[in-house]
């Protein structure tokens, strides 16, 4: 890799991200670190690191839409900084690896840092610097607004198999999106979501298993995923569906 990291906030500017605290032994088992805490991604098109600032200081809201492998990529690397992971979901079994990831805690039951809940309102832990919140929404193609993010610090996102006309709410609303290829049909409907060129939009049809566009206000960044050896234990191989 290079030795330059790119770090983007969700408007496309350079931005630098929180430091958290985290045991070395958590952070090499799930996660190539970032300047400054910064999740990494994966690289650019010159063979750079792309680094995205996914926790912050302000309520965030992150759309997925593709295969499962990314979301559950993204979880791991957010568990990787020290935050909570809340995951509400009707398909517990298929989050199974992240919850075994997690590890156990002194008393020797599951960590409390991942929790698996249903998809229904509750209640979540407070978010701070410290300990920041993200919950993982993966709750089918028109999602429910069950866990809005409210606080600092906390950051929903939700996980959309595939885009639907009636997740355009949801999808505009978002500080940052990250699009695996797209069929054509779905392809059209981002770039009427929005407003790309066709050329943008027909790149995501042409897009590898392991290719992401990171799409944020004034950003459309191309990255390839970067998977450690240990995460594809975790997970497996990289691949865009499930």
């Amino acid at each position: 890799m290079s030795t330059s990291t790119r770090l983007l906030d969700t408007r496309g500017r350079g931005a630098v991200a929180p430091e958290f605290l985290v045991s070395p032994t958590m952070l090499d088992l799930v996660s190539p670190s970032g300047d400054r805490g910064g999740m990494m991604l994966g690289q650019g098109v010159k063979g750079e690191p792309l680094t995205v600032s996914v926790l912050r200081p302000t309520p965030t809201r992150m759309v997925v839409v593709g295969g499962l492998y990314l979301a559950r990529q993204i979880a791991l690397r957010a568990m990787a900084t020290g935050a909570w992971i809340i995951i509400a979901t009707g398909r517990p079994q298929a989050w199974q690896p992240v919850v075994r990831a997690a590890g156990q805690g002194p008393d020797g039951r599951p960590s409390q840092l991942v929790q698996l809940r249903r998809l229904s309102p509750a209640d979540l832990p407070r978010p701070t610097e410290d300990m920041p919140l993200l919950v993982i929404h993966d709750g089918g193609h028109v999602p429910q607004e069950l866990f809005p993010p409210r606080a600092p610090w906390q950051t929903t996102m939700y996980v959309l198999p595939y885009l639907h006309p009636q997740a355009s709410s949801t999808a505009n609303n978002a500080d940052l999106v990250l699009l695996q290829r797209l069929p054509m049909g779905q392809a059209q409907l981002a770039g009427q979501m929005w407003r790309l060129r066709p050329q943008m939009f027909q790149q995501l049809t042409q897009l590898k298993d392991d290719q992401v566009i990171a799409m944020g206000q004034d950003m459309w960044a191309h990255l390839r995923l970067y998977t450690t050896p240990t995460e594809q234990q975790i997970l497996g191989a990289v691949r865009r569906g499930d």
